[in-house]
């Protein structure tokens, strides 16, 4: 009996491998969960009724704020897609300064449509190709929907930081931090380069006691620091002269460790002579230039003034402000319109800064020093926040520096759009419309993303405690309407004209967000392995 014929297949002509593809859907997975668990964490303090977080360190500080980049800042995050999250709201805070919680629910909306698409089949190449597409379209609805700003339209802008300031917790307080936060910006708008904001010309400074309601803008330079005035010496000076020293008033130390034995009392009176002599030495050459204000550096080497030079200096009328910070310099100089000084054989009357007034004052439960009327005073102010505990000042200047930054969005691009979910929608209703246009995939990716914006009204009416999916639903059919400028308004508790209700906010804090989302995301869907480097 013939043993059966076994039939080879013939070799193919192109050479088939095995892909396990499953572990990276499953790692694309793990990051898009992982990330979405974030975007869920700070999903609850978006708007203006949003609930607010305390933060616990490890040292025992306690924080208690709504800011999207303080609340990411401060979790420990290990995941890392989710700290791409992270990263997203310091991006949006650093381009923006407004819409860190916003930028992250976006892009939590994004993965959560993007998962969706995945299992569908759709390749993630394709699903971030169209998200590109339809942020440049986007972009584009919002640009047409905006309404010029002028920078003299002075109401406008303060409708524009009391909108950053409603979901803080000091939003109370709206009504002074928004006019203060417009007039520092505008005092420091350089008319050589009027689009431009550097907000490192705005010190901000902190000091207990009293309430929010006694922060104020003062036009020159505040210390909180109290004169140094152990021998006697002045607190308050007209006409200053004002010297910023960066050596110290006091002996020279060896530059090595060392110890000098001293055997009698005569090189005692010796040594104790030459230091007197060194002292009156530099306190002499500061008096002839008519100096009788000296700033001194915080020094790390040896003590910045002594009992001994602070004798003398308080005999020679001179008011000694001590300990100013390194970084503080800079903008020290730039106020005044002085040059720092590094060495006293330097020490010019050139060098020096000019003010009216320079005095100690009392406020709360320390002291502060104040110079005002600076004369040539450079472009730049200070905001003095008070508090009646360390949580309100800290989460009051956070506040603050949000609605600088939101004016400063308005004068580098002087666009504004409504508020309230209302261009979320918008964008929603014509990217949609967008999609039905478009063939094959990109179209339903399009579609998804559209679908995924309407995120932030559906959040907002949700943390007002609005029905969310009644007040959204609504909300399509008055901007299929034509109504643009639609949007929630959580104080009544249903829909209005944005616009007239003064809820406002610079174009720029919008198409940050919507393309720093996407950005991220696109990166987050790009990455199928994790390698783990030891």
């Amino acid at each position: 009996m013939a043993a059966p014929a076994i039939s080879i297949p013939a070799p193919s002509s192109k050479t088939e491998s095995y892909v396990d593809n499953k572990r990276k859907e499953d790692i694309r997975q793990a990051n898009i969960v992982a990330a979405r668990a974030v975007a869920d964490a700070v999903r609850t303090s978006l708007g203006p009724k949003g609930m607010d977080k305390m933060i616990s360190t490890a040292n025992g500080e306690v924080i208690i704020t709504n800011d999207g980049a303080t609340i990411l800042n401060k979790m420990e995050v290990l995941q890392p897609a989710a700290k791409m999250l992270v990263e997203l709201s310091k991006s949006q805070d650093a381009a923006a300064g407004d819409g860190t919680t916003t930028v992250v629910v976006i892009a939590g909306a994004l993965l959560k449509q993007s998962l969706s698409l995945l299992s569908a089949g759709i390749h993630p190449t394709v699903i971030s190709d169209s998200l590109h597409k339809a942020t440049i379209k986007a972009i584009d609805v919002l640009t047409a929907m905006a309404v010029p700003v002028e920078l003299s339209d002075r109401e406008l802008l303060i409708k524009s930081a009391s909108t950053s300031l409603n979901s803080k917790v000091v939003s109370q307080y709206s009504t002074l931090l928004a006019p203060l936060a417009v007039d520092a910006v505008l005092s420091v708008v350089d008319p050589a380069k009027p689009d431009l904001v550097d907000l490192r010309d705005i010190k901000i400074v902190k000091k207990l006691g009293g309430t929010v309601d006694d922060t104020e803008m003062v036009r020159g330079l505040v210390f909180d620091k109290k004169v140094c005035h152990a021998a006697g010496g002045p607190t308050r000076v007209e006409n200053a002269k004002i010297a910023v020293i960066q050596f110290q008033i006091s002996p020279p130390k060896t530059d090595i460790e060392q110890s000098i034995v001293v055997s009698d009392y005569t090189q005692m009176d010796r040594i104790l002579k030459e230091e007197r002599n060194y002292i009156l030495g530099m306190i002499k050459k500061i008096r002839a230039t008519g100096c009788n204000v000296l700033l001194i550096q915080k020094s790390i080497l040896r003590d910045a003034v002594t009992d001994l030079s602070l004798h003398y200096l308080a005999k020679a009328k001179i008011l000694v402000v001590k300990d100013v910070e390194r970084d503080d310099i800079e903008f020290i100089t730039k106020t005044l319109n002085c040059l720092p000084i590094a060495n006293i054989e330097h020490f010019r009357a050139e060098k020096l800064g000019y003010a009216d007034l320079v005095e100690e004052a009392s406020v709360g439960e320390g002291k502060i020093v104040k110079i005002t009327g600076i004369k040539d005073m450079g472009r730049t102010t200070n905001v003095l926040v008070r508090g009646s505990n360390q949580l309100v000042i800290d989460e009051a200047e956070r506040s603050l520096h949000d609605a600088l930054c939101v004016v400063r969005c308005l004068v580098n691009k002087r666009f504004f759009i409504a508020g309230g979910g209302a261009p979320e929608i918008e964008l929603a209703r014509q990217l949609g419309a967008w999609a039905k246009v478009l063939h094959g995939m990109e179209g339903y990716c399009v579609r998804s993303f559209a679908e995924a914006l309407e995120v932030i009204p559906y959040t907002l009416a949700e943390n007002a405690g609005l029905n969310p999916i009644a007040i959204v639903t609504e909300l399509r059919n008055k901007h299929a309407q034509g109504e643009i400028n639609a949007g929630i308004n959580v104080r009544k508790g249903q829909i209005t004209n944005i616009l007239e209700e003064n809820v406002v906010q610079p174009l720029l804090v919008s198409t940050s967000a919507i393309t720093l989302a996407t950005e991220c995301v696109r990166m987050i869907l790009k990455i199928d392995d994790i390698v783990t480097v030891r």
